[in-house]
C-alpha cells in the first residue's frame, strides 16, 4: 500500500468524516456487490498496519454492519516487525479503537530483520511475505474464511503498470482472490476506491499517525510506477479506471480462448471414441 507521509494529524472532525464515510461506502458496496466479496455469516479479519488505508478501511466496515443486509463478524489483526515499516498509529490507540467499537483485536509479532540483514530479494517482498505467512496463520485459526486488506485503486494500477513493465505480464491485484481450496478468500473493497479520497476521510478523523515512511520504499519498482502513474494522470485522469477495465477485458479474452480451446479438445476426444466404435463394429 502507499504511504502516509502526506497525511497531518489534527483533530478530529466527526460531522466531516461520517459525511465523506458515507460516500465512500456507497462505493465500496458497489465493489461488494460486484464480486460478492461478503455474503450471511462471513467472519471477516481486517488487516490492520495502522496507516490510512487499512484503518479506512477497519471504519467503513465497521460502519456498514449497521445497515448491510449481509450479517457478518468483524475481527482486526495487526502485524508487529522488528523492522522499521512505515507510518502507523500506536498500537495502544489501535487496541482502544476497536474495543470501542467491540471489535476484537490481536497483535502478531514477526521476525524478519535478521532475513532482511541478508536478503538478495527485495525487502518488500520478504516483509509482506512474512506478514502475510501471520496474517493466514490467525485467520485459521480463528475460523475466519474471509481476509481483507486495505489496497486502493492506485494501488491496483501500480501492480498492473509493475506487471506489465518487470514482468512482461497483464495482470493486476484482484479484487477477490481465493487461497487455500477455497478455504480462505482475500477481498479487496477498496479496490475502486481513490486513495484521495482515503486521504480525506483519514485527515477528518484525525488518526494519531507517527513515524516515518519505509526507507525500502523511497527507491522502490513501485515509487517508480507510482511516479509515472501521476505524470499520466496529469493528462487523463480516468487512466487508473481505463488500465482496470482493460485488464478486465484482456482476462474475459483469455478465459474465452481457454474454454474454447477446452471445447475443441472435447469434440477431437469425442471424434476419436466414436470412431474407435466404428472401427470396432
Amino acid at each position: 500500500m502507499t504511504d502516509n507521509s502526506h497525511i497531518d494529524t489534527a483533530p478530529a472532525d466527526t460531522e466531516r468524516a461520517d459525511r465523506l464515510a458515507f460516500y465512500l461506502i456507497k462505493g465500496m458496496n458497489k465493489t461488494i456487490r460486484s464480486y460478492r466479496m461478503l455474503l450471511n455469516d462471513d467472519h471477516v479479519l481486517v488487516a490492520v498496519s495502522g496507516g490510512k488505508d487499512s484503518l479506512t478501511l477497519l471504519d467503513l466496515l465497521h460502519r456498514r454492519r449497521r445497515s448491510a443486509k449481509e450479517r457478518i463478524r468483524i475481527a482486526a489483526c495487526t502485524v508487529r516487525s522488528d523492522h522499521h515499516c512505515g507510518k502507523a498509529v500506536p498500537e495502544e490507540w489501535l487496541a482502544r479503537y476497536c474495543q470501542e467499537r467491540h471489535i476484537p483485536f490481536h497483535s502478531v509479532p514477526i521476525h524478519v530483520a535478521e532475513t532482511l540483514s541478508q536478503a538478495r530479494k527485495s525487502h518488500c517482498f520478504w516483509c509482506s511475505y512474512r506478514r502475510r505467512t501471520a496474517l493466514f496463520k490467525l485467520a485459521d485459526e480463528l475460523g475466519c474464511n474471509k481476509l481483507a486488506f486495505g489496497h486502493h485503486a492506485d494501488d491496483v494500477a501500480e501492480t498492473i503498470l509493475m506487471n506489465l513493465c518487470f514482468s512482461g505480464k497483464v495482470s493486476r491485484m484482484e479484487p477477490k482472490q481465493a487461497l487455500f481450496n477455497g478455504k480462505l478468500t482475500v477481498i479487496r473493497p477498496l479496490a475502486m476506491t481513490e486513495e484521495r479520497d482515503i486521504v480525506d476521510l483519514a485527515r477528518a478523523s484525525g488518526y494519531p499517525l507517527s513515524g516515518e515512511a519505509c526507507p525500502d520504499g523511497v527507491d522502490s519498482r513501485r515509487a517508480l510506477v507510482r511516479k509515472v502513474l501521476r505524470e499520466l494522470e496529469s493528462d487523463t485522469i480516468n487512466v487508473k479506471r481505463c488500465m482496470y477495465h482493460a485488464v478486465e477485458r484482456a482476462q474475459r479474452a483469455l478465459a474465452l480462448q481457454e474454454a474454447s480451446a477446452a471445447l475443441k479438445n472435447l469434440e477431437q476426444i469425442s471424434d476419436e471414441g466414436m470412431k474407435q466404435e466404428e472401427d470396432h463394429d
